[in-house]
């Protein structure tokens, strides 16, 4: 069963989404986190999650309730049609380390990068 936060809050200078869901347990998740997970069909695809790249500094400028179960996240990169179910939140928030990690060991297989200014470019010499 999934829980809803009992309290929510943006901050929007640190590009943090903290979700608290009762004493000592509160779970700060960045922008850039929920970015590269987003629920959305451009992120997670048909199938078989797309690799979401140069998203570093994305921040959030908008979260709002999606009916009673999720919340619809509208990034400064102009995403907003993921929508955050409670269940899936929670999942972000107690797998957040190792969601990361993973990412990260992706990102670097695909020799892409966080960093939006910076694209790896082969040349045939």
């Amino acid at each position: 069963m999934s829980r809803m936060p009992s309290a929510i809050q943006l901050h929007k200078v640190s590009k943090i989404l903290t979700l608290e869901y009762g004493p000592g347990e509160r779970f700060h998740l960045p922008a850039e986190f929920l970015r590269v997970h987003s629920p959305s069909a451009e992120v997670q695809g048909h199938g078989k999650p797309i690799l979401q790249f140069g998203k570093l500094g994305v921040g959030l400028i908008k979260v709002e309730p999606a009916g009673q179960y999720a919340l619809k996240l509208t990034f400064d990169d102009g995403h907003d049609s993921g929508l955050f179910t409670w269940e899936y939140l929670e999942q972000l928030a107690q797998r957040q380390q190792q969601l990361w990690q993973d990412y990260l060991t992706e990102l670097k297989a695909a020799g892409k990068s966080r960093d939006p200014s910076e694209q790896v470019v082969r040349l045939m010499l």
